[in-house]
């Protein structure tokens, strides 16, 4: 955590840096899968499992109380199809699918929410990370980037309008 806290120090919210780089090389160097409405899903560059993904409004809030229902509702519909990708693409047998709000709660980046997507296998956990202080990933990042992001593609941009209910903009 600290290595991460300071790769950052000076230089504003690391996910509003990456996100503004919406090309193809840009989105490609930062592990960029996805551009929403919205939202954006991105992998985790310090992953706990292989396929970590971040699903992260553009909206630079702490809490998800002050997103608008629109983005919330964006939040969750892309939680949900990054599950079903993972599954699809990494064949994991479930995920782990949460926030932490707030630094107290672990949040290693408490300024700007965002859901957490992990998936899992049956015995992926084991003694590396808590005796070793290591985690043991079985394929490079580039690698599974190169897996996921077709899936990505074909879900194309999500309007507002798909999901039910009247929603204000965001």
């Amino acid at each position: 955590m600290k290595f991460i806290e300071d790769a950052h120090k000076g230089r504003g919210c690391v996910f509003c840096g990456r996100r503004r780089r919406k090309t193809e090389v840009g989105s490609r160097k930062n592990l960029i899968l996805y551009f929403g409405e919205f939202c954006f899903v991105m992998m985790n560059k310090y992953p706990y499992n292989n396929g970590h993904l971040m699903v992260i409004p553009y909206a630079h809030k702490s809490e998800i109380s002050d997103l608008n229902a629109g983005v919330q509702q964006e939040l969750i519909y892309l939680t949900g199809e990054s599950v079903r990708i993972l599954k699809k693409v990494l064949r994991c047998a479930g995920a782990n699918c949460g926030m932490n709000i707030g630094k107290v709660a672990g949040a290693g980046i408490a300024n700007h929410v965002h859901m957490h997507v992990v998936p899992r296998w049956q015995g992926d956990s084991n003694f590396m990370p808590v005796i070793g202080n290591a985690k043991s990933m079985p394929e490079y990042l580039k690698t599974t980037y190169k897996r996921l992001k077709p899936e990505f593609d074909k879900l194309g941009v999500v309007k507002n309008a798909t999901f039910q209910g009247v929603v204000k903009n965001a």
